[in-house]
């Protein structure tokens, strides 16, 4: 099998350190040898390969990027690339690293005490633990501030009742990151998974993210010291302050899903005859080609200048929110014409671009729909909020 190479139209390697190129390279490489061979096999069982997750840690991808211990302090341009090659693979490998990291390891990194730190941090990035966040419930998915689970005072300890859904890694975590409102104010809790009352039943029947686990929590009269509660998070930003981490992964990730199927689709142009000539040498084709080139290169370019900005502590949450809604439209749209571009082949699963399809639609919904994400613009825009 020939080497993957990336589209890259208006080198966008060239604006990239050494350091980067290397750890994008690394990844990629990893995702071509490992990941890819089983794919198919866990998208069709609905599960994902645990087995890889010490090969994830040893690459240092498990919240790299944040300043702790000996972590490898990776910067938000080759976190970003990184997260770029993990979707390359499948937004299911992709979402498992952006919980872990950005969901998990940062609230507690940025949001948490010594203790939580030091706890959790080095086990987290090992490996040896698996963490999942717990913010979205049954009837509170876009507005997260009207949660309904609770955390009571008793005496010296919190006492948590409530339910979140669509879960990343909820029924294989060691531990979750539960968002409830104390008091009326909305706090973040490190909560054990093994704290009596704590289940996470697994939600199947999915048509997309199938190599990922996405579980319900379920939290009754769960019971936790005080000291379990996030010292730094009070109020929406807290979850929302995580959330921007994510989306950061995001509008990188779905780049390398419309690069794999852009991929795909050129060479079986290339190599695929139709009335006795290529069928890449029809107009239609190379039309299709172009533009899914065209969007692919215009996010490349706004994710690189996010990248920079980020890395010179000057990006707002409203670039992020821009950023994550293009990318992820686009990324759709083209791995939907690629996917009319394969045929009949196209709906069969030796072939990548449907399964990159499908799980873009639920890349697109989580962490603010695009029309979230719209009306978040529209308001920076206008200063007039079209939520209330």
């Amino acid at each position: 099998m020939a080497k993957y190479q990336a589209p890259d139209f208006f080198d966008v390697d060239g604006e990239l350190s050494e350091e980067e190129r290397m750890v994008r390279d690394a990844v990629r490489d990893w995702v071509s040898d490992r990941w890819m061979p089983v794919v198919e096999h866990a998208y069709r069982e609905g599960s994902f390969p645990k087995e890889l997750i010490p090969e994830l840690a040893e690459l240092g991808v498990l919240g790299g990027n944040l300043d702790y211990g000996d972590f490898p302090r990776l910067g938000a341009v080759a976190y970003g690339l990184v997260m770029q090659e993990l979707e390359r693979g499948d937004s299911g490998l992709r979402s498992f690293v952006s919980v872990q990291g950005a969901l998990v390891m940062y609230p507690i990194w940025r949001y948490g005490s010594d203790e939580q730190k030091d706890a959790w941090l080095p086990k987290l990035h090992s490996g040896e633990a698996i963490g999942c966040f717990g913010l979205t419930e049954p009837d509170h998915g876009s507005d997260p501030g009207g949660m309904e689970t609770k955390a009571v005072r008793d005496g010296d300890d919190v006492v948590l009742n409530g339910a979140k859904m669509w879960i990343t890694n909820g029924s294989v975590a060691d531990v979750a990151i539960v968002w409830a409102k104390l008091d009326g104010e909305i706090r973040g809790f490190v909560v054990p998974t093994n704290t009596p009352g704590f289940s996470a039943p697994e939600q199947r029947g999915k048509h997309s993210l199938r190599a990922s686990v996405t579980s319900e929590l379920v939290l009754q009269d769960v019971r936790l010291p005080a000291s379990a509660m996030l010292p730094g998070a009070k109020g929406l930003g807290g979850p929302l302050g995580c959330l921007n981490q994510a989306r950061y992964g995001i509008a990188w990730g779905v780049v390398g899903a419309a690069q794999a199927c852009f991929d795909e689709v050129r060479n079986y142009g290339l190599n695929r005859t139709q009335f006795d000539k290529p069928l890449a040498s029809f107009q239609l084709y190379q039309a299709k080609l172009v533009e899914s080139l065209s969007e692919i290169t215009k996010a490349q370019l706004m994710n690189l200048r996010m990248g920079r900005l980020k890395e010179a502590g000057t990006l707002t949450p409203f670039q992020v929110s821009m950023a994550k809604r293009n990318a992820c439209h686009d990324a759709l749209e083209i791995a939907r014409r690629c996917r009319d571009q394969l045929g009949a082949n196209g709906v069969a699963d030796e072939y990548q671009t449907m399964r990159h399809m499908c799980n873009l639609e639920s890349v697109k919904t989580y962490e603010g729909t695009h029309d979230i994400h719209t009306l978040i613009l529209g308001r920076q825009i206008t200063g007039l909020s079209a939520f209330s």
